[in-house]
C-alpha cells in the first residue's frame, strides 16, 4: 500500500472516531451553530460509515477498493450538495459535510489510481 493510501486510511478513521465521539463539537465548529440531537445522531452514524470504511481499505487495500470507497464518498457528497439545495436551515452542515466528502473521494481516487503502481 502507498504512503498515500495509509495517510487516508489515518485520516478517515480519525474523522470518524471524531464524529462518533464528538458530534456535536464537529458540527459546531463547522457551522457556528449547535445541533439537534437528530444532527448529532446522523454525525455519529455516518462516523461509523467512515470507520468501517478505514477498516475495509485496511485489510483489503486494493486499487478497486480505495476506488469503490470515493465513489461511495462522490454520492455521499453530491447527497448532501441536493440536501443544501433544498432546506436551507441545513446549508452550513451539509455543504461543510460534503467539503469533506469531496475531499476524501478525491483522496481515495488517487489511491485508488496509484497504489496499483
Amino acid at each position: 500500500m502507498t504512503a498515500g493510501g495509509r495517510a487516508l486510511q489515518l485520516t478517515r478513521a480519525s474523522y470518524g472516531v471524531v464524529l462518533v465521539m464528538a458530534p456535536g463539537l464537529v458540527i459546531y465548529l463547522a457551522t457556528g451553530r449547535f445541533p439537534s440531537r437528530r444532527a448529532r445522531r446522523v454525525a455519529q452514524v455516518l462516523g461509523a460509515r467512515h470507520l468501517a470504511q478505514a477498516a475495509v481499505t485496511a485489510f483489503v487495500p486494493l486499487p478497486d477498493v480505495f476506488a469503490l470507497g470515493a465513489a461511495v464518498d462522490t454520492a455521499h457528497a453530491a447527497s448532501m450538495v441536493l440536501l443544501a439545495a433544498a432546506d436551507r436551515a441545513a446549508r452550513p452542515a451539509t455543504l461543510a459535510d460534503a467539503l469533506a466528502e469531496s475531499a476524501l473521494a478525491a483522496a481515495g481516487f488517487s489511491c485508488g489510481r496509484g497504489a496499483g503502481t
